[in-house]
């Protein structure tokens, strides 16, 4: 279990944390804010929440942990687990692949040696992982994607906010166009439309930094909610999921991420990053000023300066660690 101590020093670290990287935007090559998602967001640009809980249930949030704001590309992970379970690992792997693209997550680029999709963290991706997503009809399937999300959150009220999907449904003639090639291959199937739905309704969830804090954690303890104790995902999936995430959930930003911040992590143009660190803990942050690759620079800014900290990176030797990790409890 967490200590008063540990508990309070991490704490102090995440407000120092937010504290920093507010006072302006990163000064590396890239970290600049080149965009919002949706424009208008940019009104809202001093947003910023940053939230933690372990894997033990203690949970930390500092900022704007509260303000609610859509999943977009970070569904993408919890579809593929849904798509994991319903067909099993090999099957999947025949529809999508887990090697990282290089390319911008909207891209139209397949892995045609095995004609495939390169993995699951892209769009083209995303709707074959949504396409494999059971159910009679389009309302099934979103009603299992949005009940298995609930699970992850500890959250049975998350909801799709049907604004955002009412927006995206009109701005989507880029899925539209990757989804009917893909058809045309061989790689999807049924109707187009009911599977843009489906996608697009996962994109539209809204959650908070804290709860999407809970969801990262969720995979760290194996698949099992951290606060509730109920199974969100069988564990032999947990270890795809995260894996794709390390080397495909930062967009075409996923090697320098890899390599420099070392943390199993997927974003969203929203402005949110969920990373979830095995038998450890689970972290949302918030912010929805994007770099060029659609990153949130304060959330890559701040999950960067966590890494060097804690030694938070899967390679990283303790000696790296300027405080040492919080005590792990074991995995149930």
């Amino acid at each position: 279990m967490v200590d008063t101590a540990e508990r309070a020093l991490v704490q102090t670290q995440l407000e120092d944390l937010r504290g920093a990287c507010s006072s302006g935007f990163g000064t590396l090559p890239g970290e600049e804010v080149v965009s919002y998602y949706p424009p208008e967001m940019e009104r809202h640009a001093h947003l910023f929440g940053l939230a933690g809980t372990n894997i033990d249930g203690t949970q930390w949030s500092v900022g704007d942990a509260d303000v609610r704001f859509p999943l977009h590309s970070i569904c993408k992970v919890f579809t593929y687990g849904l798509a994991l379970e319903d067909n099993g690992r090999d099957e999947t792997m025949r529809r999508v692949g887990v090697e990282p693209s290089g390319d911008p997550f909207n891209s139209i680029t397949f892995d045609e040696v095995n004609h495939r999709p390169f993995n699951p963290m892209i769009n083209a991706g995303a709707l074959v992982a949504a396409n494999l997503v059971r159910g009679g009809d389009r309302d099934e399937r979103v009603a299992r994607l949005l009940d298995r999300y609930r699970t992850y959150a500890g959250n049975p009220d998350l909801q799709v906010d049907q604004d955002i999907l009412a927006a995206q449904l009109v701005s989507n003639d880029r899925n539209l166009g990757i989804s009917y090639l893909m058809r045309s291959l061989g790689m999807l199937d049924g109707d187009i439309e009911d599977n843009l739905f489906v996608y697009l309704s996962a994109c539209s969830i809204t959650v908070t930094a804290a709860e999407l804090s809970v969801m990262g954690a969720t995979l760290a303890h194996g698949g099992r909610n951290p606060l509730t104790g109920d199974r969100a995902l069988a564990r032999e999936y947990t270890r795809s999921i995260i894996s794709v995430m390390t080397m495909c959930g930062m967009y075409d930003a996923a090697g320098e991420w890899t390599h420099d911040v070392g943390i199993p992590a997927k974003s969203g143009v929203s402005g949110g990053i969920m990373a979830a660190i095995p038998a450890y803990f689970g972290l949302g942050v918030y912010s929805p000023g994007l770099d060029r690759h659609g990153n949130s620079v304060r959330g890559v800014a701040v999950c960067r300066e966590l890494s060097a900290r804690f030694g938070l990176h899967v390679f990283a030797d303790p000696s790296e660690s300027q405080f040492g990790r919080v005590a792990q409890p074991e995995l149930t």
